[in-house]
């Protein structure tokens, strides 16, 4: 692989990173909801849920995937659940926020399991990301050479984009919530990433494999 494509691929993956989809939102909520520190459990659940998303693609579920709209719909309404069930229950959580201390983090103590899992969750069974690895990656891999080295180093150069872009937006979340002061307002905070997940639900249940 030369590095031009390199180069031509970690651009287009910039910028596709950029654009927030659910696990973006997800992350975006979790850090309006519980400030900055939610932040690395976050990023490790993304970076291991799109692992398993390429992985699984590259082994062929994603062709499959592509091809049956049964299979598609079962993966697409399950994560549909799953963000609509995590929009009610951050919007319950509204009721008990706890104002941050001088130190930025929050009184109440945070499950860092639950905050992995409920991003691993999202970003694993997005049908779209398995399609999309399928469908990306093998554009960039030349030919004339072994793929899995190339797409070997396609899929770390992903991982760690997709990595620092979650951190990015998951801390930008989490310094925002810094900046309210009152529990009123944090409350209104955590609704707003509520309404956020259920957006995303929303999003995830217009896709067609079309799209």
């Amino acid at each position: 692989m030369s590095v031009e494509i390199w180069l031509a691929y970690t651009l287009a993956a910039t910028i596709l990173l950029a654009i927030p989809g659910p696990t973006i939102l997800l992350v975006v909520s979790q850090s309006l909801g519980q400030g900055r520190r939610v932040v690395p459990s976050a990023v490790a659940g993304v970076t291991l849920g799109d692992a398993t998303a390429m992985i699984v693609s590259l082994l062929g579920l994603g062709a499959l995937l592509a091809t049956s709209a049964t299979l598609f719909q079962l993966f697409k309404w399950v994560g549909v659940a799953y963000l609509i069930y995590l929009a009610w229950r951050m919007w319950q959580g509204a009721r008990h926020v706890s104002l941050p201390t001088l130190g930025g983090a929050s009184q109440a103590p945070i499950a860092k399991a639950k905050i992995f899992r409920d991003a691993f969750v999202v970003t694993a069974l997005n049908p779209k990301s398995i399609v999309f690895f399928v469908a990306f990656l093998p554009q960039f891999v030349d030919p004339a050479q072994a793929a899995w080295p190339q797409l070997l180093i396609l899929g770390s150069t992903f991982l760690v984009l997709a990595a620092i872009n979650t951190a990015l937006y998951g801390y930008l979340a989490g310094w925002l919530r810094q900046r309210l002061k009152s529990r009123s307002l944090l409350a209104g905070a955590q609704r707003v990433g509520a309404g956020f997940l259920f957006s995303a639900g929303l999003l995830t249940a217009a896709w067609s494999r079309s799209n």
